[in-house]
């Protein structure tokens, strides 16, 4: 059984900003979350990463509850104004690495991970979803929207700051494990 203490050894190799871990059953879980994702991101029924390719938000809550924790990290990156997109996002790459390879590590030693991120997966220049299977299954990283998971009520669990100032961005992750 993969043990707290290595993953926060594991953890330790890389420029995290904040973590802990968290019981799955603390967790919420809301359709309100996935209602967001359906009305307002332009990648909803377009990626693999994305609903309704992830399930219904009862079925993300079964898959996570599988595990019995999860560890939760940041990154941050620093931009001239959070607001601006166009600077915000490009930081997000940094981040997506961190992730990959801190859940590759973890997959090395654990019985299985699954690993939820910070937006829609952008691995593939153009994704095959819906017409033919993920081309890097092992590279995705849903959503942890995507799955309907209230990020801001995790990080709170977690003691995890959501929000820096307003050029700080804060980008989140989650590693489920056993």
């Amino acid at each position: 059984m993969m043990k707290e203490e290595r993953i926060e050894e594991i953890a330790a190799q890389y420029p995290l900003c904040q973590y802990n871990f968290l019981d799955t059953k603390e967790l919420v879980f809301s359709e309100q979350v996935r209602y967001i994702c359906e009305t307002e991101c332009p990648r909803y029924g377009k990626s693999w990463s994305c609903p309704p390719a992830t399930g219904t938000v009862e079925e993300c809550r079964k898959r996570c509850l599988e595990f019995e924790k999860v560890f939760v990290f940041t990154t941050v990156a620093e931009v001239e104004d959070i607001a601006n997109m166009e600077c915000t996002l490009p930081t997000r790459q940094e981040h997506e690495k961190v992730m990959r390879a801190i859940r590759d590590e973890i997959a090395t030693e654990a019985e299985e991970v699954l690993g939820l991120s910070t937006d829609s997966c952008d691995f593939c220049r153009e994704c095959t979803y819906p017409d033919a299977p993920c081309r890097h299954p092992e590279m995705m990283n849903p959503c942890i929207e995507s799955y309907g998971i209230l990020v801001t009520d995790a990080a709170e669990k977690a003691e995890i700051d959501f929000f820096c100032d307003s050029n700080t961005v804060t980008w989140f992750s989650m590693i489920f494990f056993r």
